[in-house]
């Protein structure tokens, strides 16, 4: 269910009536224009999973497809509109969802469901951007700030978003968001967390291939404290011939009524080099720990780091280290990926465990694309052993 603190759509009439109004001449022709220029899209996504959780006592297996249905209004004096709409079904449900209450199954995070996706007003002029309404907001590698576009059910945020871009070199982008629609779909007692969350982003060109941002991350939750941080960092990114350079550091304390009292840090390094038809990168990424609070990132998009088998939604409360490499080619236009992960704490000197993943992904055209990927977590002092395999099929027309 759409839950903004203004009906937007009362909103957008009252603009598109104003702007009638105020110029009636050209106002059939403006409208005319914009509808014209309207995109439709859909997008369709099967997805098979499987997952094999020692300590749960059945093997989960989940056949998913997500429906989605797009608009995107043509620009009326700087104005867009745009709306979407997913639909997740099962059409096999040997899992727990999160809210079936099949326990006796490991997690697949796709509750089935129909929820409004997106459902924003944008402004363009010049070089600003302003955005109202339930959107999309992606920071960079998402590492802070993220949509979780992996589950059938994305994450996105209800709130206002202003985007300046200063000149080439120089870009800041800042959003109050007031509720965060979550992963677990509409009809979930997790589906939403609400407070006051400010997330800052600034982009500083220094060079044509170096690049400095900065990000202030202000979370306040009302119902969920022990999340509520005040996060500060900065990231690097550069390339040196072949070399290409990835650094970040942030600085993290509690915020709110958070009942926690701590000060963490987190630091993350990538080097990475084309050799011939294979890419190498060799990281390593830290979230610190103090007082037995580990750094988070409730808003990222968790997915994408620490392995695909998702044993580290949470830090631990000793933090964690992360040593990963990553070797990736093409053969005969397949997409092949691989990765290990060593983890370990980042206080306490814990052996996690280890991890493979491994993708491989093929785009048949311009509509239909393939992905397989798979997971293997390897238990040590954290979790159990966990294995999960995916078979994709997604389609957009």
């Amino acid at each position: 269910m759409l839950s903004l603190k203004y009906p937007l759509f009362t909103v957008a009439a009252s603009l598109m009536l104003c702007m009638v109004y105020a110029d009636k001449a050209n106002a059939v022709d403006d409208i005319s224009t914009a509808l014209s220029q309207s995109k439709v899209s859909v997008q369709l996504r099967a997805r098979y999973e499987t997952v094999d959780q020692d300590g749960v006592s059945d093997t989960a297996d989940a056949l998913t497809l997500k429906s989605r249905l797009t608009l995107i209004t043509g620009s009326l004096k700087g104005v867009s509109l745009t709306t979407e709409v997913d639909n997740v079904t099962a059409l096999i449900e040997d899992y727990n969802n999160t809210i079936n209450g099949k326990s006796h199954f490991p997690v697949v995070a796709d509750p089935e469901g129909t929820d409004i996706n997106l459902a924003s007003l944008q402004y363009k002029f010049d070089k600003v951007s302003v955005t109202a309404g339930r959107q999309r907001i992606l920071h960079k590698n998402q590492r802070f700030v993220g949509g979780v576009g992996w589950r059938q059910n994305e994450q996105t945020y209800d709130g206002y978003r202003l985007q300046y871009a200063l000149n080439a070199k120089i870009s800041f982008d800042y959003s109050y968001v007031h509720n965060i629609n979550r992963i677990f779909g509409p009809n979930s007692a997790k589906a939403d967390l609400k407070g006051a969350f400010h997330l800052v982003n600034t982009t500083y060109q220094l060079a044509e291939k170096h690049q400095l941002s900065g990000f202030v991350y202000m979370l306040d939750f009302d119902t969920a404290a022990a999340l509520s941080t005040s996060t500060y960092g900065i990231t690097y990114k550069g390339a040196f011939g072949a070399i290409n350079v990835n650094a970040t550091v942030a600085s993290q304390t509690d915020n709110g009524n958070n009942p926690n009292n701590f000060d963490t840090s987190y630091f993350n390094a990538e080097i990475s080099s084309k050799l011939g038809p294979f890419v190498l990168l060799a990281g390593f990424e830290d979230l610190g720990s103090d007082n037995e609070v580990g750094f988070s990132t409730p808003l990222a998009t968790l997915h994408k780091f620490q392995g695909f088998a998702d044993k580290f939604l949470a830090t631990p409360a000793n933090g964690i280290q992360d040593l990963y490499l990553t070797g990736k080619t093409k053969i005969s236009n397949i997409a092949l990926s691989a990765t290990i992960h060593n983890l370990s704490s980042s206080e306490g000197d814990v052996d996690y465990g280890t991890e493979i993943d491994f993708t491989a992904a093929y785009k048949i055209n311009k509509n239909y694309k393939v992905l397989l990927k798979w997971a293997e977590y390897s238990a040590d002092e954290h979790a159990t052993d966990t294995s999960k395999l995916w078979l994709q099929l997604a389609a957009k027309y």
